[in-house]
């Protein structure tokens, strides 16, 4: 395991942790509401019927249509425990020239010029930081949220340190990092031969739960998920895309995907009555918006790997078989509105019903 559990902490290190989770609960919130209800909010303001993710399309290793859509909000965001080594500039590409002073963020226009942007604003904890930090999630590449290092010993201080991110790890060297993490290959990438090469590659996309051979934002985000396993801290990475229309979450527990769903008014009765809540109270904390007589919710899917996307038993070095699953679905819910804080997630069955 490449972070250290809870009980391997010291006790200030503990205080980090419990604050790092608390600020990702924020944060969310914050992007479920960014990728999701926002772009569907795009959509109808345009008069464009929005393009429902299919629930087969939530299966693993399942196909995803090739479209891009205007509306849907994009974005790419790195959020780290810890800070990212000097040393790793080489593939995550954070410099003096893309830290978040304002000189930068008006030189690269990412800040309009009449911003009231001052420096603590980037501060996860203060008042206006989701102000700017929702002004400056359209950028391209990625933005980079991480401990900031100048704040004093025992306090534990988060700020969007850097934008316009490039992961520059090729994905050659990110499929060959997790073959030999796996025990796939025992060195090189290429040692057994060209297919068996490419059929690696393959399955490192159904790893991270994209399809296969996919580009842009979610190819760096996988590449930058395995990348950050050669920091000893827990990472998490929030991954938008117009083609997806899903907000796509790796963190020290796996893959999650949250997508907007269309239920029926039967599935809403039949939901609300097996939770023991009236259809009313169902409504109110969990739909975001309805049309006609159904209603559009929040859904989220988690991962989990199979036993061949987990290391091999005493570290043996075993053949990859391509026929087999990596991954399957672990749970589904349906999350309450971003707003809402006092409902828990409901759980249901609705990608294989």
């Amino acid at each position: 395991m490449y972070w250290r559990i809870r009980d391997e902490l010291s006790l200030s290190e503990c205080l980090r942790r419990s604050y790092y989770k608390l600020l990702r609960d924020e944060l969310n919130q914050f992007l479920l509401d960014k990728a999701l209800t926002d772009s569907y909010r795009n959509f109808v303001s345009r008069n464009i019927p929005y393009p429902f993710v299919e629930r087969r399309e939530l299966k693993p290793r399942a196909r995803i249509p090739k479209l891009e859509y205007e509306c849907q909000n994009s974005f790419l965001v790195i959020f780290l425990e810890e800070i990212i080594p000097p040393e790793h500039k080489k593939y995550i590409r954070f410099f003096d020239s893309n830290r978040t002073t304002k000189t930068n963020l008006l030189r690269s226009k990412t800040l309009s010029m009449d911003s009231n942007f001052d420096r603590t604003q980037k501060y996860l904890e203060s008042a206006g930081f989701f102000n700017v930090f929702d002004e400056l999630l359209p950028v391209d590449y990625a933005l980079l949220i991480q401990r900031d290092p100048a704040t004093q010993a025992g306090s534990n201080r988060y700020s969007i340190s850097h934008f316009h991110v490039r992961i520059d790890w090729p994905i050659t060297e990110a499929a060959e990092d997790m073959a030999r993490d796996l025990r796939y290959i025992s060195k090189d990438l290429y040692e057994k031969g060209e297919k068996y090469a490419e059929d690696i590659q393959k399955k490192f996309f159904e790893y991270y739960c994209l399809p296969e051979m996919v580009g842009g934002r979610r190819t760096a985000a996988a590449v930058a998920a395995q990348y950050l396993r050669r920091i000893p801290c827990i990472s998490t990475i929030y991954v938008a895309s117009s083609e997806s229309r899903a907000l796509i979450r790796y963190t020290e527990n796996g893959v999650s995907k949250s997508v907007l769903i269309k239920l029926s008014y039967k599935e809403m009765v039949d939901i609300s009555d097996a939770n023991k809540m009236t259809l009313a109270m169902f409504k109110k904390h969990y739909m975001v918006a309805n049309e006609g007589k159904s209603g559009i919710f929040i859904f989220k899917a988690t991962y989990a790997s199979t036993a061949h996307a987990l290391p091999s038993e005493g570290g043996k070095l075993r053949e990859i078989v391509p026929e087999p699953y990596w991954l399957t679905v672990n749970y589904q819910q349906i999350l309450p509105r971003p707003s809402v804080r006092d409902w828990a997630p409901i759980t249901c069955n609705l990608i294989y019903s």
